[in-house]
């Protein structure tokens, strides 16, 4: 085997756990997931969820930390070359692993300037500002405002957001500039405790909030936790509640993505994957479900009620964390220091999965061109900083759905789909299974082996076959679009293939430099 001494690793294991689980512990534990819970049945939508975990979620887990471990032995920390080594070297299926890098750099263009959202709101509600919206409707202004959707009372110019979305994308520059050790570990080891005393002192404090309404009694805590673990088993004879449960454990585990073959192919040779593994899905799930779930239903629960929680749910995506949720704090008192709690929460869940979005794409530089950490990450941050600048922009016309939905969620199932195939059927479940325990003091029940061979590959390519036919035809021909973002779209889909063709050819020329 031959091994690329120049390449970093870990410091610690505690180090490498706290930053898989600060991949996945993003803004989808605390904004997506309660609206994906609240828009599909609530306590039903935890049980496909759970078994989606189970069968979708910890396979791929281990699949990716194996063949990144495995990957990293040779000197690849990138899709491309893990899937080359995997493969015995077959000359094309290097080429499947460009969706690996593809799929982090789309979801960094637009998930870096939501992340300056939370940075400026966590200002404004220190400053408070963000007090003075006391209704529903005073809320939607102050978000439409700053996004620049809208002049108002609030915001005359899209200067305010420009200015957070400048730091945040710096503080991302910085921090993966500094390299494994003391960029992206140091961030995550000190990030995500504070992440956690915030996230609890929340918690514990809307946990313990009286009605706000005298009219509305019966809107209490208890009743918001209800909404969540109560189901209503008739919404389990829905597809959608399971493809939407589905789609969201790929989305909060961060699998499908590229980034945990690139985070574990920084291990040693005989680290434990299966524990480690387990440990940062545990703790993602910890802060998904107990302070995300607690957090935003239930405190969006005594302000809208069982009704309204739906409404604020359907009406919006982000609806539930920059709307319902300033509003229930604004009610209390200290409200703005709470407000600042939720915002910076959510800033440092943002932070510590968003450099770990712009690690395969920097990794694929250092270890397929021999570039230095400087040089590599100068020129990632040329190009996104220009491919951001277009979601600040281009907002209101459509540019951030298309990504979301092809970077974040097309790409998610297709790669996890490609990864999965070649794990159990083209590297093979036996030598899998023995890579997979290497160095492990945990042995997995046997049970695994038979689902990573056959239940995780054949529910994902049902999953995509199931979209191919009931949604395929429409997307890609654009009929839900309307004539007036027409022209944006096709724009944003020039953008995605332009980056896809760019990266095969990186990818093309780095191997015709290795064969020479």
């Amino acid at each position: 085997m031959v091994k690329n001494n120049q390449r970093e690793v870990w410091g610690s294991k505690i180090g490498v756990i706290l930053a898989v689980a600060g991949s996945a512990i993003g803004l989808g534990n605390f904004l997506r997931f309660p609206v994906q819970a609240v828009k599909n049945g609530g306590g039903a939508f935890i049980i496909p969820y759970l078994i989606s975990f189970l069968l979708l979620g910890i396979p791929l887990m281990w699949i990716e930390w194996t063949i990144g471990r495995f990957g990293g032995g040779f000197g690849h920390g990138t899709a491309p070359g893990m899937f080359h080594n995997i493969a015995n070297k077959n000359r094309f299926v290097k080429y499947f692993g460009i969706i690996g890098i593809f799929g982090p750099i789309v979801i960094y263009i637009y998930y870096t300037y939501i992340e300056s959202w939370l940075l400026g709101y966590a200002f404004f509600s220190l400053t408070g500002n963000l007090a003075l919206c006391q209704d529903q409707t005073s809320m939607v202004s102050f978000l439409k405002g700053y996004q620049g959707l809208e002049k108002n009372q609030f915001f005359s110019s899209i200067i305010p957001a420009y200015i957070f979305f400048v730091l945040t994308f710096i503080l991302n520059i910085l921090t993966v500039a500094g390299g494994i050790q003391k960029g992206i570990e140091r961030v995550c080891r000190y990030g995500l405790p504070v992440l956690f005393l915030m996230g609890i002192i929340l918690m514990v404090r809307i946990l313990t909030l009286s009605p706000i309404y005298p009219e509305h009694i019966d809107w209490t805590p208890g009743k918001g936790l209800g909404f969540l673990w109560n189901p209503d088993f008739s919404a389990l004879l829905d597809a959608k509640v399971w493809l939407a449960a589905a789609g969201q454990i790929f989305f909060t585990l961060s699998v499908g993505i590229g980034v945990i073959l690139t985070y574990a192919s920084y291990l040693k040779k005989n680290e434990d994957i299966i524990l480690s593994g387990l440990t940062a899905a545990a703790t993602n799930e910890w802060a998904e479900v107990v302070l995300g779930g607690s957090i935003a239903i239930t405190s969006a629960f005594l302000f809208f009620g069982p009704e309204g929680i739906k409404n604020v749910a359907e009406s919006g995506a982000f609806n539930l964390g920059f709307v319902a949720i300033p509003l229930t704090l604004n009610h209390i008192h200290y409200g703005f220091i709470f407000g600042f709690f939720w915002f910076m929460l959510l800033f440092i869940a943002g932070i510590t999965s968003s450099i770990s979005l712009a690690q395969p794409a920097i990794a694929f530089l250092e270890d397929e061109f021999n570039f230095d950490r400087k040089k590599s990450v100068k020129i990632f941050a040329s190009v996104t900083f220009v491919l951001c600048n277009l979601s600040v922009f281009l907002l209101s016309k459509g540019f951030v759905d298309e990504l979301d939905f092809w970077g974040g969620t097309f790409a998610l199932v297709l790669f996890g789909t490609i990864e999965a195939i070649l794990f159990s059927w083209v590297f093979g479940i036996d030598r899998a299974w023995d890579e997979m325990h290497a160095g492990s003091d945990l042995t997995l029940p046997r049970f695994y082996r038979f689902v990573i061979k056959y239940i995780t590959p054949s529910l994902l390519v049902i999953i995509l076959v199931f979209w191919f036919i009931r949604e395929a035809k429409d997307v890609v021909l654009m009929k839900n679009i309307s004539a007036e973002v027409m022209p944006y779209i096709i724009f944003t889909r020039f953008v995605l293939f332009a980056l896809l063709v760019a990266i095969a050819w990186l990818v093309h020329i780095a191997w015709k430099k290795k064969e020479a």
